[in-house]
């Protein structure tokens, strides 16, 4: 693979690592931040996904470590993730559920990108993408069940 593309494959590799992390700080948050009964599920589903959300990072931090890429530390990451904040009031489960689905669609349309990108040129990466993004569809899957469940029982 030429220098140009594999520079270019380790800064979206970035992005999604970039990515995994801010989502394992808010899914920590809120599954520690939500009150109420409506919220238990959330909150265990939440904290479950922290571990499997950075086993994702970390597997993103091997890959751009073998390309050859530096892997970036704290202050080289960049929040962005609004929608998955701790909300004001404790009890808006909703919230917080589409602001997963949110997130997990992020991570989904990022990891297509490195899927595009690395066709034919890096079929490892490709492949590692292709497997995080089914893990992604799956949570995103996940809470759109409980979206739906929550706002049947309005």
């Amino acid at each position: 693979m030429d220098e140009a593309k594999r520079k270019s494959i380790v800064a979206l590799l970035r992005t999604s690592y970039n990515m995994e992390l801010e989502t394992v700080v808010n899914y920590l948050a809120n599954s520690i931040q939500l009150d109420g009964i409506r919220a238990k599920h959330i909150k265990d589903a939440l904290a479950a996904d922290i571990t499997e959300e950075l086993g994702h990072a970390t597997q993103l931090a091997h890959r751009i470590k073998v390309l050859d890429g530096d892997i970036p530390g704290s202050m080289e990451l960049k929040m962005t993730q609004k929608s998955m904040q701790p909300p004001k009031d404790n009890l808006d489960v909703i919230a917080i559920i589409k602001g997963v689905i949110e997130a997990e669609q992020g991570a989904i349309d990022q990891y297509q990108k490195i899927i595009e990108a690395t066709d034919v040129v890096d079929p490892v990466t490709q492949d590692l993408c292709v497997t995080l993004k089914g893990d992604e569809e799956e949570h995103k899957r996940l809470f759109k069940g409980f979206l739906a469940e929550m706002q049947a029982t309005k």
